[in-house]
């Protein structure tokens, strides 16, 4: 009999707790959808600027943990007076392709002193998202010094 009533206790405990989780995985998962909020980054000397939020979206953590997708927005604001100068978002997305883990560049220029460009993009398979803020001259695409010089700020990295 007390066998019973011990096995009665358990499952009514584990039940509790159950319930007790499940809003908190609600809530998680809400907050995931809602995204977080990055920046603001600066280019050295303060002269380009980007903020924006970060939502990502069913991590699978099989083989390689990736998000099945990741949606970036946010601006960029050109702080400089200079009309052949611009500011830059200089994104680099690892993604998974089998199991590898290559990169490709993303990139979001503004020419227009203190009116930011708004973009919005995303990509499947993320394992990382990094950005890098560059202040250069206007061109077609942001220049070595702005790609290799300095540190990447990491904005999503899968656990």
């Amino acid at each position: 009999m007390t066998i019973s009533r011990t096995l009665a206790g358990l499952t009514i405990a584990a039940t509790a707790t159950l319930a007790a989780a499940a809003p908190a995985a609600q809530a998680a998962t809400s907050a995931d959808a809602a995204g977080t909020a990055w920046g603001p980054y600066y280019a050295p000397g303060r002269a380009a600027e980007a903020a924006g939020t970060l939502t990502a979206t069913g991590e699978d953590h099989a083989d390689l943990p990736t998000a099945d997708a990741v949606r970036v927005s946010g601006k960029v604001y050109d702080h400089t007076r200079r009309a052949t100068t611009c500011g830059w978002a200089v994104f680099r997305i690892t993604y998974r392709s089998g199991n590898n883990l290559p990169f490709r560049h993303h990139t979001v220029r503004d020419c227009s002193y203190r009116t930011p460009k708004h973009f919005s993009f995303s990509y499947r398979d993320v394992y990382q998202v990094e950005l890098k803020v560059c202040a250069e001259s206007k061109a077609t695409k942001p220049s070595l010094v702005c790609l290799y010089a300095g540190t990447w700020k990491t904005l999503y990295l899968s656990k």
